[in-house]
């Protein structure tokens, strides 16, 4: 029977997914992938851990699927974007690679966005500079490591490097390229782009650029040895995982707005023309001629996951010793919160914000009879409020007036009616526990011609979709906690950064 290969790498997690061409799930696999973080704001991993990572979890979805690997058809994979994965001239890792939650490059960008700079770049790239964007830490590493820098062979991105495992091809897709170095009109490499980031001698290290669903190598003898794929098996670019998670969750369309909640809080929408603003970016879509336009913030579901991990680490080992899922064991907790008033309000800025790099993640409104529960509560209300921010500026340019919803907090009703009460719009969902590696597979099939294109998904997506309506009483209540929510933010924006020195006093102590 023949199958297709989602492979889906995030922040935490890297997962290999198999699909039936009709797009049933077959096998999940997925590893753990760690996270270093040397001092404040630097967030990296080990390029050759993910790959032996992702390459066990291939094995292990193999294995699961009780089918040969010949079965599959094609393999794409996707994966976080932004950040940097760097190999030298002999094409081997360059160091760490940087993941997108790293804030290093945050006095760069700050005089950058204080510059003539920033507006140029935004006329020119489609978006500002920001702290994780290829720009800025390549500006960081030529400043403070410029032996690392000189060594600089590919600029790749997560997906990109896994790609390159899998083929030993180095290049990217469109949807990847323009993270930072392209022309917003023409949608390919712009060396003035290279040129105002003072980065004009990366122009040969920026990889060959082809569509998400182009077939741009095949699976090698040695990778086929390690992993029990068949070698040969072709492999297409792949893409950016904010446009794979829209896709794989059926909201890659005109006149909805995709919000996937999860490292990130994301918020895209398509257009047929680009437009350009501050408060999103405006990136190359799949096709030629479309836009996505994203506004974006490291300020989801991370904070969730931090949670669980400081202040539920008994429960969440214990989950999953019995094999249950944490998120159930809670759930009650969360449920019998939601049911009760709460004046316990959460920013979700332990990673970075709307408001910039200095801002920080708060609990206020706490009082001695909250518990645990209520905590949970307003995590996840921030999370929403954090998602409201960017849809209310997308809605400025662009006009949707439904959202599709994506990310693991998607599978709990209580929350995703949560979400529609904030937004005040209809929110769907979809039966996809799985969408970026589902997107990659559509990509996949499409490349050797199994899908006409990637949108032609061979679900039927209205009879496993559920929509979510607003209930106005829920809603006109979120309005006041996500003013105050949004007033409080603006009172600290003098604090903040005033809190963050206090690191830095602590460290040069």
């Amino acid at each position: 029977m023949p199958s297709l290969l989602g492979i889906d790498s995030g922040l935490t997690v890297t997962k290999a997914v198999i699909f039936d061409i009709d797009g049933t799930p077959i096998a999940v696999a997925r590893r753990r992938v760690t996270q270093f973080m040397p001092k404040a704001r630097h967030v990296e991993r080990d390029m050759e851990e993910l790959w032996t990572r992702t390459a066990d979890a291939i094995a292990e979805a193999i294995k699961l699927s009780n089918r040969p690997a010949s079965d599959i058809q094609a393999i794409a994979a996707t994966a976080h974007g932004d950040g940097i994965y760097l190999v030298d001239k002999a094409k081997k890792p360059l160091g760490r690679a940087i993941l997108s939650l790293d804030s290093r490059a945050r006095s760069i960008v700050e005089q950058w966005l204080n510059s003539p700079l920033a507006d140029e770049a935004l006329t020119l790239t489609g978006q500002l500079p920001h702290v994780s964007a290829p720009s800025a830490l390549l500006a960081w590493i030529k400043a403070n490591e410029p032996e690392r820098f000189a060594q600089i062979g590919h600029i790749l991105s997560c997906k990109d490097w896994l790609r390159f495992c899998l083929t030993g091809v180095a290049g990217t897709d469109r949807t990847e390229a323009s993270t930072s170095f392209t022309n917003v009109s023409t949608q390919d490499y712009s060396p003035d782009a290279l040129k105002l980031f003072d980065l004009g001698e990366m122009i040969g290290a920026l990889p060959p650029a082809s569509r998400s669903d182009e077939v741009v190598g095949y699976v090698t003898e040695a990778v086929a040895r390690r992993t029990g794929l068949a070698e040969g098996t072709p492999v297409v670019a792949g893409l950016h995982d904010v446009t794979a998670s829209a896709l794989g969750a059926g909201g890659y369309a005109d006149g909805v707005v995709a919000v996937i909640a999860g490292t990130y809080s994301i918020n895209e929408t398509l257009s047929s023309e680009p437009r350009a603003d501050p408060r999103w970016f405006c990136r190359n879509a799949i096709a030629p001629g479309q836009w996505n336009n994203m506004s974006i913030s490291p300020a989801s579901t991370a904070n969730y996951d931090w949670f669980l991990d400081k202040l539920c680490a008994g429960e969440r080992t214990g989950a999953e010793a019995s094999g249950q899922s944490i998120h159930a064991v809670l759930a009650p907790e969360i449920e019998a919160a939601f049911n009760r008033p709460s004046s316990a309000l959460f920013h979700p800025y332990l990673f970075g914000s709307p408001y910039g790099a200095d801002a920080s993640a708060s609990f206020f409104g706490l009082g001695g009879w909250h518990d645990r529960g209520d905590m949970l509560r307003a995590v996840l209300e921030g999370i929403a409020f954090n998602h409201k921010i960017h849809i209310d500026a997308l809605s400025d340019g662009f006009s949707f007036n439904q959202a599709r919803l994506a990310g693991g907090v998607s599978r709990n009703p209580l929350v995703v009616q949560m979400f529609a009460d904030v937004f005040g719009m209809p929110v769907t969902v979809t039966e996809t526990d799985e969408a970026a590696a589902w997107g990659a597979a559509l990509c996949a099939g499409a490349g050797i011609g199994v899908y006409a294109n990637p949108e032609s998904d061979p679900r039927n997506v209205g009879k496993i979709a559920r929509t979510y309506y607003p209930d106005s009483a829920r809603s006109a209540a979120y309005r006041i906690r996500y003013d105050l929510f949004r007033d409080i933010a603006e009172a600290m924006s003098p604090l903040w950064p005033r809190i963050g020195n206090l690191a830095v006093q602590h460290s040069q102590d």
